[in-house]
């Protein structure tokens, strides 16, 4: 204290001309701000599966994509519908950063009429709605029907289409990811060496800067998209939606809230502290203190290029509460000194409220920090980040205020005592009164709440809907929701098959006679036909079986894939090699009569689960070919299926959904993001199961990847590092408690309020069906926060009352009187200023608002009812009276 009254007290023009020079310095730094609401970075970090998606989006050449949805009045395949269509895909076309445009007029047909196999694999294009004469009445019917296209491409009742917007791959920012994973995993391994130190911290800089540009470029290329649909809206009715748009109102909607709500935040305590102390200088010294607090913060955070996201945002309205909290206290205490003493010396007033204020406010911020370095575990980079924003913003917070709150008091005009008097009794005397006259009924209402925090907690879902973000108002949920109804699911989800061991067979099927694959049929045309041009000498020039005489054609696909030569490949009397001068073709083993049945199979099993919308898969490819076929196909068509379809064609209809080099077959699904039964974690563990069982696969041969799988593990990792670790945290808490108290007895009297408060908010989540998620996962440290300095503070000024005369209900009184008032403020300035966020388009930050009032009135309640009643009934402090003493 010696030292701080000669370097601040003793001279505050000079710390307030250094604060105010920060803030301006700081100010000046605003425009580098950034916010990332990329999906990498709320993935789990250190997730294998995060990797294994890396891989399988750079396998498959995975694309982000827009999609507009195209209802028109109009009937969708006429000309008002089409030609306006066709105009907008040629401007969306024309868009930077857009790779292709696919709608109903760009799609081969393959019923409108029918055409054959060898018209596929020909070099003939095939037709398509650009083209004169097409049937548009069968164009429709194939539409509607089509295992392709239905429910992807155009509802079944044929009255949406959807327009998809293919973004071009970033590989500068795969080729960054790269480098920066392979580095961090040397340094994981402590392989690390100086050289690459260096390198990784360059990456590292270059992998942010170049995030910065790529989202930057997303969500200008996400307006200009809706620019241009909002241009076509006289002709149909559209929405826009897919991942990028998304991230962008995501983006767009936490920055309209920091500028917003924060400013109406502030505005709202304004009023309230005006309404509360009716001095202008005690309205303005804890504003002021806040907002220093808060342009420190994000000067730091800009300096540093220390980025926000949807989560970490939240710091800037938890620090005002902190910020606000300390400065009331000592404000309040300052003006209970001025009362006592009016014409007592102005500096050692302020001198005395530092010294009385400066442990308890101390404490209140070290175990708040603890509270919010619980998240750093969580493994989620944007609560990790909201954990170290909040732990330094506390520090921040705390050294302004005991620089700015005790210098402003000093250098503003004296001004006269304040009259507690003139107030009339205050409310916080009537909690008092409460405590001392209605043991029974506060004991009864705190089990009671106990019962039901428990009812709740049990009831607690880790889980969310994308959808529940946004308000059923907005264009994001409008658009998510008709993509579910009538286009077929919002969310990825692939599903890889490995190429099965020579023990795993079919279910169902006798085991293969040569080890690989079932026996034939008997009756198998393929081979009754195949068994016949063979022994006639013919090879296949008289092979027939299909409607369109595809004899010629395979003679014609065998001759160019280098000769007529057959040989068996290890997949039984069913399979062959093209061989010739330039090598011989194996067809995979997906491309056999066996693979294709467990394809068949596993793409039923995940069509048929209620959470599942369109899915697409090779099954799909070959119902298309055995549509063409007009029966059952066998391997020669699959073989031509795999080596013979031209380039374009199997980009659309092979190449998503089969890798060569891995023998592997990818299912892709969209899950039903609208559905109200969807239980991400249960569904994947069950469909999983299923797949194996069925299928007869090794469980390792049946892999899952997406978007679905890795938002799952991070809501499983949320649970079991946050939750689990709350314990951990109420630890802690209590052992800085016995240190500060010096009475066991009494830090675990002043603990249960605490973890009563975090209870009660955390049950009324499970009993309201509030999911935890990323976003409402930080209300637990939030709650712990914000309780513990309640109890610290009463708690602390009760230790110096209980001393005046050792008499408890005494002691109560005067706490509830002094340091209650303090607390009352805080509580009403921020549930008022914190209600503003219910007007939100983003949920999560009503939520926010919302959890964060009940939270605060929670621990407020907890500190001045229950804590004070426990104490007076437990005694912790000893006897009352003289002999107590």
């Amino acid at each position: 204290m010696s030292f701080y009254e000669r370097s601040v007290l003793r001279h505050p023009w000079f710390w307030l001309g250094f604060v105010l020079a920060l803030l301006v310095a700081c100010a000046t730094q605003l425009g580098k701000l950034k916010l990332d609401a990329s999906a990498d970075s709320l993935m789990l970090q250190g997730d294998p599966a995060l990797d294994f998606y890396r891989e399988i989006s750079s396998e498959y050449s995975a694309e982000d994509f827009l999609i507009i949805t195209w209802q028109p009045e109009a009937p969708l395949l006429s000309d008002a519908s089409l030609q306006p269509l066709s105009q907008m895909a040629d401007e969306l076309r024309q868009l930077p950063g857009v790779s292709s445009v696919v709608t109903v007029l760009d799609v081969p047909l393959l019923q409108s009429p029918p055409v054959g196999l060898s018209d596929i694999t020909g070099s003939e294009p095939l037709p398509s709605l650009r083209d004169p004469g097409v049937d548009r009445a069968l164009a429709l019917k194939e539409f509607t029907t089509s295992p392709i296209y239905s429910r992807l491409l155009v509802s079944r009742d044929g009255d949406v289409t959807a327009v998809q917007i293919n973004l071009q791959r970033d590989q500068r920012y795969f080729e960054l990811l790269g480098e920066r994973e392979a580095l961090r995993q040397a340094r994981q391994l402590g392989e690390l060496s100086a050289e690459q130190a260096a390198e990784l911290e360059r990456v590292e800089a270059a992998f942010k800067a170049h995030s910065a540009e790529s989202l930057a470029a997303q969500s200008a290329l996400v307006q200009s998209v809706r620019d241009i649909a909002d241009a076509y809206r006289d002709h149909a009715r559209l929405f826009v939606g897919g991942v990028p748009m998304i991230t962008a109102d995501m983006v767009s909607f936490v920055r309209s809230d920091l500028v917003l709500f924060g400013s109406a935040i502030l505005g709202v305590m304004l009023l309230v502290l005006a309404v509360i102390f009716r001095r202008v200088r005690w309205v303005v010294i804890p504003l002021v203190t806040c907002s220093a607090s808060v342009l420190v913060m994000l000067g730091i955070l800009a300096v540093f290029d220390w980025r926000m996201t949807v989560i970490s945002s939240n710091f800037v309205a938890v620090l005002l509460i902190i910020s606000l909290a300390i400065s009331i206290h000592l404000i309040v205490r300052y003006r209970e000194l001025h009362a006592a003493e009016p014409e007592g010396d102005l500096f050692q007033r302020v001198s005395d409220t530092v010294r009385l204020m400066a442990v308890p406010c101390t404490y209140t911020g070290i175990t708040t920090i603890v509270a919010f370095v619980s998240l750093v575990v969580s493994g989620i980079q944007p609560v990790i980040d909201f954990g170290w924003m909040m732990t330094t913003g506390i520090v921040v917070s705390l050294v302004l205020a005991f620089i700015l709150v005790p210098c402003l008091i000093l250098v503003w005009p004296h001004g006269r005592p304040h009259r507690y008097a003139a107030e009339g009794t205050p409310l916080t005397i009537y909690f008092a009164r409460a405590t001392d006259h209605f043991h029974r009924s506060i004991i009864a209402v705190t089990l009671l709440l106990c019962a039901l925090v428990v009812a709740g907690v049990s009831q607690l879902k880790v889980e969310n809907r994308f959808i529940d973000y946004f308000k059923d108002t907005t264009e994001i949920y409008r658009g998510m929701e008709l993509l579910d109804a009538r286009l077929g699911g919002t969310i990825p989800l692939d599903i890889l098959l490995s190429a099965p061991s020579n023990d795993e067979p079919l279910p169902g099927l006798e085991p293969a006679t040569d080890g690989n694959a079932p026996p034939p049929a008997e009756d198998d045309p393929f081979l009754a036909e195949l068994e016949a041009s063979e022994d006639a000498g013919t090879g296949f020039d008289d092979f027939g079986g299909a409607e369109d005489d595809f004899s010629e054609d395979i003679s014609d696909d065998i001759a160019e894939a280098g000769g007529d030569d057959w040989a068996d490949d290890g997949f039984g009397e069913e399979s062959f090699d093209f061989a010739g001068p330039t090598g011989s073709f194996k067809p995979s083993y997906w491309f056999s009569l066996e693979g294709m049945r467990r394809i068949d199979a596993a793409h039923a099993l995940v069509d048929e689960q209620p959470e599942t919308g369109k899915v697409l898969s090779l099954s799909t490819v070959f119902q298309v070919v055995r549509n063409l076929m007009g029966d059952d196909i066998g391997s020669v068509e699959l073989a031509l299926v795999q080596k013979s379809l031209p380039q374009d064609v199997a980009a659309m209809m092979v190449d998503p959904y089969f890798s060569a080099e891995h023998e592997q077959a990818r299912i892709t699904v969209r899950v039903m993001e609208t559905s109200k039964e969807l239980r991400r974690d249960a569904f994947l563990k069950r469909l999983h199961a299923d797949l194996v069982q069925t299928l007869g696969l090794a469980p390792e041969n049946v892999q899952f990847t997406g978007m679905l799988v890795l938002y799952n593990n991070v809501l499983q990792s949320l649970f079991k590092s946050q939750i689990l670790t709350l314990g951990a945290v109420f630890a802690a808490i209590l052992l800085m408690f016995v240190l500060l108290f010096r009475s066991f007895s009494l830090a675990l009297i002043a603990l249960a309020p605490n973890v009563l408060a975090a209870g009660i908010v955390l049950g009324t989540m499970g009993l309201l069906g509030i999911p935890l998620d990323i976003m409402t996962i930080t209300i637990a440290a939030i709650v712990v926060g914000i309780g513990v300095d309640d109890c610290i503070h009463y708690v602390h000024r009760y230790l110096r009352e209980f001393d005046v005369d050792r008499n408890y209900l005494a002691a109560m009184y005067r706490c509830h009187g002094s340091i209650g008032r303090a607390m009352y403020y805080t509580t009403i300035t921020v549930v008022i200023g914190f209600a503003m966020l219910t007007l939100s388009n983003f949920n999560p930050s009503i939520y926010f608002g919302l959890l964060t009032v009940m939270a605060m009135v929670a621990a407020v309640l907890g500190a001045l009812l229950l804590l004070p009643l426990l104490i007076v009934l437990i005694k912790p402090l000893g006897p009352e009276g003289a002999e107590g003493r």
